[in-house]
């Protein structure tokens, strides 16, 4: 049995990765080294998750007349798009613009980012995908950076680390360069920067952590102000980012108020070193372990940081305006980390109301992270998760997960004022498609008259835990398939006891948005099964021919030789009105239109290009409705609402069946269910026409 090669996984593991050393380490003056060729390892917490985001790629494009740079970092394609969001192209863009100010130091380095929206719109995806992107970056060659450890190899110190300890590092994992007196820094920093190219250039600012400073101080007197033998005790060694090891990142969430107080944000003493040390103000006896501290150099995350307690509120306005915190009994200590809270609508409406949070509001900036109102995205949210590779055993009809998308949508969405427009073609418009009378400016104009859409509607969540509902009560039940209509009684139901809605009012309209649904549902599954059974290409090229040769002798005002008889004829006004009429054109329009397809037939042959049906889209669903009308009663689709069905019927629905499932996606008990279904609404109508 051959041995799995686990060296040759690794090293390709981390080549792919990028991984680079991540166990480098040197002398303080080696770090100077590096740092001459290349400044950039010295750049601060919002530079560096900048540089992050931007290097992963960006992608230019045009929403309805509008530039959006849309950040690929967001699509996670290293975890295989498992955290990837979608249809946040825009709030993104202003969340990274935010980065792209503090990084160029404009201000906003000086204030918390609080990404604001309702529940399960991705705030804490968000969060989490740059956390992860730190993590990663930090081990690449583009997002190295360093910090140090004091050291004593000879032991000639004594206890200055504590009792027979030989290292002490840093315990906030400081930039190196602040090692530097403040009044040298210049100095040092102007020959670093000397006959440097690009735009980036040194400019480490803060200050050493108390432990750090007062190691500093104490050997400063040791050796009478002789920094370079100071800085032999340091060793700097490479900087690897870690939320699980509390190395540069952090995440604060809110608890009891009897279990939690300030110190879990800014450290506390550590009692059992006080007798060591002889004080509990010796800095040395203080574990700087809380979550500002530990997450220097990196990022902070605030879970529902609005429903913090007013206390912790407070240690924000310090860590953002002036990046420092104060622990208990120590001066205030420097920090240089990103702070990125999420909260939700009703506490942030608490914090607009409360006026003697003006401070903290003064110091925020909000970005608002709605949920999706385009179809398509929202399609993409549930496909991650619901698909072939993730479900066994068990199919997804076509349409099913659109139609729950399409119903989560239109909860979003505000009513239209225009009389003439719904909910649905509202979110047609939004997707791309085109309506008549609706150019790019108008469906922008509709997006800038609304004043909360994406605030409010249904959560993907609710989404998601239907459709797990859905496929595991057909597993149960030994059903091999879910249909739509599966999925909206499942949404329908489980509105009585939603958490978040106890608005009678709401659900009743949301319960009528189903019901718009399920009608849509129906004529996209009818218009399927009449593309299916008039889908024989030849018999589509016969009537087309037929239709253009009448169409020309019409407009030519000529006759048409009937290939039967041999005689010249009228145009067959009866055969062109029947196809007209299947895409509505009026009587009044038919000349326009009839002109409208001779024109497009000579552009077509003045380009050597001859004309086929498929070049015209509403041609096209004309043909086919014909057709299917006169093939409908030939297969006799009604019969399979009953029991008996002749062999010759049996045969051609199987022809429709395996189009369906050749062309639509359907598999054959999804297809049989179809076909069911809508030889039921066939069946219904011809009960109404009798």
């Amino acid at each position: 049995m051959a041995r799995v090669d686990l060296k040759s996984i690794v090293s390709n593991w981390q080549t792919e990765h990028g991984i680079y050393h991540a166990n480098w380490s040197g002398t303080f003056n080696e770090y100077l080294d590096l740092v001459k060729a290349d400044p950039r390892i010295t750049r601060n917490a919002f530079q560096r998750m900048f540089d992050m985001i931007v290097e992963a790629g960006t992608e230019d494009y045009i929403d309805f007349k509008k530039p959006v740079v849309r950040y690929k970092f967001f699509d996670d394609a290293k975890n295989n798009g498992k955290d990837a969001v979608f249809g946040m192209d825009v709030p993104l863009m202003k969340l990274v613009n935010v980065l792209k100010a503090a990084a160029l130091g404009y201000g906003t380095e000086k204030r918390v980012i609080l990404l604001h929206g309702p529940v399960g719109s991705a705030k804490s995806t968000v969060c989490r995908m740059i956390k992860k992107g730190l993590e990663a970056y930090s081990k690449t060659k583009e997002g190295a950076h360093y910090t140090f450890e004091w050291i004593d190899e000879k032991g000639e110190l004594g206890d200055l680390f504590g009792k027979e300890a030989r290292t002490f590092p840093s315990p906030m994992n400081e930039e190196p360069l602040l090692l530097i007196p403040e009044g040298l820094r210049a100095q040092v920093y102007d020959e670093i920067n000397r006959g440097q190219e690009g735009t980036f250039r040194v400019a480490v600012e803060g200050e050493l952590s108390p432990p750090s400073r007062f190691i500093f101080r104490h050997l400063m007197e040791r050796y009478d102000g002789d920094l370079m033998k100071v800085l032999s005790h340091v060793r700097v060694k490479r900087l690897v980012l870690s939320e699980s090891d509390r190395i540069g990142i952090g995440t604060f969430q809110p608890k009891d108020e009897k279990n939690q107080d300030s110190t879990e944000l800014t450290g506390d003493i550590n009692y059992r070193k006080i007798a060591e040390y002889g004080s509990d103000s010796d800095p040395r006896a203080f574990n700087f372990d809380g979550e500002f501290n530990v997450a220097n150099r990196g990022m902070i995350e605030f879970v529902e940081v609005l429903k913090l307690d007013v206390a912790f509120l407070y240690d924000l306005l310090g860590a953002s305006q002036e990046h420092r915190v104060k622990p208990k009994k120590f001066a205030q200590t420097y920090i240089d980390e990103v702070i990125i809270g999420h909260t939700n609508e009703p506490e942030y409406r608490r914090l607009q109301d409360n006026e003697f949070m003006e401070a903290l509001r003064d110091r925020t900036v909000k970005i608002d992270i709605p949920y999706i109102t385009k179809w398509s995205n929202e399609i993409n949210i549930y496909k991650k998760d619901f698909n072939s590779k993730k479900i066994r055993g068990i199919s997804i009809a076509p349409h099913t997960i659109e139609m729950a998308a399409m119903w989560a949508i239109m909860t979003r969405l505000e009513k239209p004022k225009k009389a003439n427009l719904t909910r649905l073609q509202k979110l047609k418009l939004y997707n791309g498609k085109t309506l008549p009378n609706y150019t790019e400016d108008n469906v922008r104009e509709l997006r800038k008259e609304t004043m909360r859409e994406g605030l409010e509607g249904i959560s993907p969540r609710y989404i998601q835990d239907k459709l797990s509902n859905a496929i595991v009560n057909a597993q149960q039940n030994n059903r091999g398939s879910v249909n739509p209509f599966m999925i909206l009684n499942e949404l329908d139901s489980g509105l009585k006891n939603h958490s978040l809605l106890s608005n009678e009012d709401l659900k009743a309209e949301y319960r009528e948005l189903l019901g718009v649904v399920r009608q849509e549902y129906e004529e996209i599954i009818k218009a399927e099964v009449q593309r299916a059974i008039s889908a024989d290409e030849s018999a589509l090229q016969r009537l087309c021919a037929n239709y253009i040769d009448n169409l020309k002798a019409y407009t030519q005002r000529e006759r048409v030789r009937n290939p039967f008889t041999g005689m010249d004829e009228e145009p067959d006004e009866r055969l062109m009105r029947s196809i007209e009429e299947k895409i509505e054109i009026p009587e009044s329009r038919k000349d326009d239109f009839r002109r409208e397809i001779m024109n497009y037939i000579g552009a077509q042959s003045l380009e050597g290009k001859k004309f086929n049906y498929k070049m015209n889209d509403r041609l096209h669903k004309a043909l086919e409705l014909k057709l299917f009308e006169d093939q409908k009663d030939t297969i006799k689709l009604t019969s399979l609402v009953s029991s008996v069905t002749d062999k010759d019927t049996q045969e051609k629905i199987d022809i429709v069946k395996t189009r369906l499932i050749k062309d639509f996606g359907y598999d054959e008990i999804s297809a049989t269910d179809v076909l069911h279904y809508v030889a039921s609404i066939y069946a219904r109508g011809d009960v109404k026409n009798k």
